[in-house]
């Protein structure tokens, strides 16, 4: 008789019959136990079948997992993972759309069991989808491809996961087309999404995958630099954020900053705009894992927090002995805690309750007394020394210096689209955060002094430092050792003396004379940025036709006649070199029966449901003309510029204004220059508020000018 222990009281089902309820001795094999269900309902080849759960992942049961089962679980006799393996292979190598389709939709649902996964991988399987996804441009005319190409990047991920093939295996021809997807601009957002989980799993699981992404960004092309950064970035902005830490962390091992830093920021060619976007983005995704301590409150009652602020004390206060007395410690800690420049000197926990800065202020602080002591020491007992109206508060000032650095550096926000702000020095040090905080604490306790600063000035004090950090970083200092020379160039005085000199230069131009001249200026630039909209309508524009389904592209050509009565359009076969005569453009639209022109989630063309929609790039770009009766003619604008040249050229047609980004940027600059050209004879002389008075009449108006 077997142990009550071994003996699982289970019900089974199968399709048509009624559920058998039995008990399953766990000592004998699993093989038997699958033959006495099939004799209960009179099947044959139980060799052919096997277990699974009924509920939750229904995963296979096997000798392994069988321990997993418990007491009243609902089990379902199903065929065998070999049979399945086998069935959905041949299923998925057939020439049938609908029946691949739904073997890969199965697939991809079998592949996390890991019983069907080995059968599956034992037979190819893997190869076999590797196959279907390098075959992808010619799978691209199935109008179900989106679909397939999902499923079957899911399966592949799946199967990959069990870990049973290493990811060194996988082909060149696959990572290019897989990395073909996550250029793609109009992709299916599943698609992306999981193209980016396969690159992410190649580089952080595939030491020989991720030596290639490297290699890429030792490349003396920079347009393939450009595209490993953007996968780099890809994966950081897909990866969980709980995960995120852990992926810096591995891409710190692997020296990935150091190569960018010397291949691309100090390479032999010049950063160009894309390159230099991706490291913007890298720069604020890195600096974005510092939000979580940003926003942490400390804990007045966790003694291991509280631990590092009495590091602090020791640290500066290591050669005074400590008193018997709890009393007696109590106060000369609370002495220290004030001269450290804490607010609350009876609990400076309370200090870093407040976000942001949070814990994050008090990692800075922890880091310079260690990194950087005697900067720190001499920091603190400088200040101690001074009259008690003029010291500075170093826990105080730290807190809110960590504040300000958050808020320059936006930490926390996504990055911005067609930004490039990205600064080289912060690619220089491994923990440029915290030293880019040593460089400028120093720098707030030099303008403190130079300021002569008393604590009713802490907060004047603090836009100045503002100011300083702000100005240093708009000259794109190289590395932290030139952040340290600009700063020291941008002392107090200099700070007021350019101050001064902005606000005259701003004072000249706010004067009503000039207020009047820009007034009477501004409709002929206008006029003049409204005719060259006109005119580059007239010259045309080719724009991309794509297809939800469809990954070959389609050009079409738009062009405004001469006299700026009729839209003319067409289809071509290739993207055209130049102009495009009218005669090739059969299809045409008055302007007189242009109704409107609507722009982003307004046109017709982005309500549809696809991958339009999903991709805001491309909706940025989308325009339409609505026109008698209640058609729409839908553009995608190639670039910002091209929508802003359309936009712009559309409104003026129908006597709208202009008020796109370019036009009230052509206007800043345009109106610049004609203002500086029409005072250029004013150089130095001062604009009367008033104007002169009128002199008085003459006492005679007997005077004559004769000519020879």
């Amino acid at each position: 008789m077997p142990s009550p222990s071994d003996i699982v009281k289970v019900a089974i089902e199968w399709p048509g019959a009624n559920a058998q309820l039995i008990e399953i001795d766990q000592k004998k094999p699993l093989a038997s136990v699958v033959r006495e269900v099939c004799d209960g309902w009179s099947l044959s080849g139980s060799e052919q079948f096997a277990l699974r759960y009924a509920d939750g992942p229904q995963l296979y049961i096997t000798e392994q997992s069988r321990a997993d089962i418990k007491n009243g679980s609902i089990l379902r006799l199903a065929i065998s993972p070999m049979r399945a393996a086998r069935q959905l292979l041949e299923r998925i190598q057939s020439h049938g759309i609908d029946a691949r389709l739904e073997a890969l939709k199965e697939l991809a649902k079998l592949s996390a069991d890991p019983a069907f996964a080995t059968e599956f991988i034992n037979m190819e399987g893997l190869a076999t989808l590797a196959r279907l996804v390098e075959s992808g441009t010619d799978l691209s005319l199935v109008c179900s491809f989106g679909e397939m190409l999902a499923f079957t990047l899911t399966a592949f991920l799946e199967l990959m996961d069990h870990g049973i093939v290493s990811w060194d295996l996988i082909s060149v021809s696959f990572i290019k087309q897989i990395a073909a997807y996550v250029n793609q601009p109009m992709v299916d957002v599943s698609i992306l999404q999981r193209s980016l989980a396969i690159l992410e799993s190649m580089v952080l699981n595939s030491h020989s995958l991720y030596q290639r992404v490297a290699q890429e960004t030792r490349q003396s092309n920079q347009e393939i630099q450009t595209y490993a950064i953007a996968l780099i970035n890809a994966l950081f902005l897909k990866t969980p954020e709980d995960r995120r830490q852990e992926m810096a962390s591995t891409l710190a091992q692997k020296h990935l900053r150091g190569i960018i830093l010397n291949h691309i920021i100090r390479g032999n060619r010049p950063v160009k705009a894309e390159m230099a976007h991706q490291l913007y983005v890298l720069q604020v995704l890195t600096f974005n894992l510092l939000e979580e301590r940003m926003m942490t409150k400390m804990d007045p009652n966790d003694q291991t927090q509280r631990d590092i602020i009495f590091e602090l004390r020791r640290i500066v206060f290591d050669g005074d002995s400590d008193p018997s007395g709890t009393e007696k410690r109590k106060a000369i800690y609370t002495k220290d805690y004030k001269v450290l420049g804490f607010t609350n000197p009876v609990n400076p926990a309370m200090d870093f309750t407040q976000t942001p800065p949070g814990m994050l202020a008090l990692d800075n602080m922890l880091y310079l007394a260690k990194v950087h002591q005697d900067t720190y020491i001499r920091i603190v007992l400088e200040n101690s020394s001074r009259e008690d109206k003029h010291e500075c508060p170093f826990g105080r000032s730290a807190i809110e210096l960590t504040r300000v650095l958050c808020d320059i550096l936006q930490v926390g926000e996504l990055p911005n689209e067609g930004c490039n702000d990205f600064h080289p020095m912060f690619f220089t040090h491994e923990r440029a955060w915290e030293e880019f905080f040593c460089v400028c604490i120093q720098l707030l306790n030099k303008t403190w002094k130079e300021m002569r600063a008393t604590a009713e000035d802490f907060n004047k004090v603090m836009t100045v430092v503002r100011e300083q950090i702000t100005r240093a970083l708009a000259m794109k200092p190289p590395s932290l050792e030139q952040l340290r020379v600009k700063l020291r160039s941008l002392s107090y005085s200099e700070i007021l003396r350019l101050r001064q000199s902005e606000r005259m230069s701003q004072d000249d131009f706010q004067s009503p004379p000039i207020i009047e001249l820009r007034e009477r200026i501004q409709p002929e630039i206008l006029e003049l940025i409204k005719q060259q909209r006109l005119s580059r309508l007239c010259e045309g524009s080719c724009f991309r036709k794509l297809a939800n389904r469809r990954r070959q592209e389609k050009f079409w050509f738009c062009r405004l006649s001469l006299n700026h009565k009729v839209l003319h359009y067409g289809d071509l076969d290739e993207s055209p070199q130049g102009e495009v005569p009218f005669e090739l453009l059969t299809d045409t639209i008055p302007v007189s029966d242009i109704k409107a022109v609507l722009t982003g989630k307004d046109c017709p063309h982005m309500k549809e449901k696809s991958a339009l929609k999903q991709n805001k790039e491309v909706l940025e770009l989308a325009f339409s003309i609505r026109y008698d009766p209640d058609e729409a003619l839908n553009f995608v604008a190639t670039n910002k510029y091209e929508y802003c040249i359309w936009t712009d050229g559309l409104s003026a047609l129908l006597g709208k204004e202009l008020g796109s980004d370019l036009t009230r940027s052509d206007l800043d600059t345009l109106m610049s220059m004609e203002m500086k050209l029409r005072l250029l004879d004013l150089e130095n002389i001062t604009i009367p508020e008033a104007p002169p008075p009128v002199p008085k009449e003459p006492s005679t108006y007997n005077f004559t000018y004769n000519y020879g």
